[in-house]
């Protein structure tokens, strides 16, 4: 892949996105200027999809265990639901798709990238190993219980063209740094 097409794929997954959090519908945006030509068809681009929102959490996970090191599970649950309201549009899509997928190999696809999202909030919520063969059961309980308590309506739906603000949490040796530098 050129360089070119890195960032124009880039480009039309972020249309993809704001188009996904401005309908909320559960619809893959094939329709969208550019999406067939960069990704050819619907198993490509959730594919692509599925890949962000695995990011998104796990980076999200990572966050809230730095600010609640203590309750593991419940951080687990916190950012489960942080990543859904921060991408409830791709949210609504993944969802539609796993109730209902239009073809065989993308119900496969789905249910390996749900594996591996439920291997690792049970890994991160310290409840099994990666290798763990409970890992994936166990982190599908963590995520029915998030999903308790997850309301996708509560957010305001992005403006077209307006990105969100990004807050960023300080690492606790950033933390520290700061804290030797100024009582030096």
């Amino acid at each position: 892949m050129t360089w070119d097409a890195f960032h124009r794929r880039g480009e039309v997954l972020r249309n993809v996105l704001e188009h996904a959090e401005t309908h909320r519908d559960g619809a893959l945006p094939m329709e969208l200027p550019g999406v067939a030509e960069t990704f050819g068809d619907e198993l490509t681009l959730l594919g692509a999809l599925q890949l962000r929102w695995h990011t998104r959490l796990a980076g999200t996970i990572e966050r809230e265990l730095m600010g609640h090191p203590v309750d593991l599970e419940s951080a687990v649950k916190t950012a489960w639901r942080k990543a859904a309201t921060e991408l409830a549009g791709l949210r609504a899509i993944l969802d539609a798709y796993t109730e209902s997928p239009v073809s065989e190999e993308m119900a496969e696809m789905l249910e390996k990238a749900h594996g591996k999202d439920w291997t690792l909030m049970a890994a991160m919520a310290g409840k099994a190993a990666p290798a763990d063969s409970a890992a994936v059961r166990i982190g599908r309980a963590i995520e029915q219980e998030a999903r308790a308590a997850y309301r996708p309506t509560a957010s305001r739906p992005a403006q077209p063209g307006r990105r969100r603000a990004v807050h960023t949490r300080q690492s606790l040796l950033e933390r520290v740094k700061a804290h030797l530098h100024l009582a030096a």
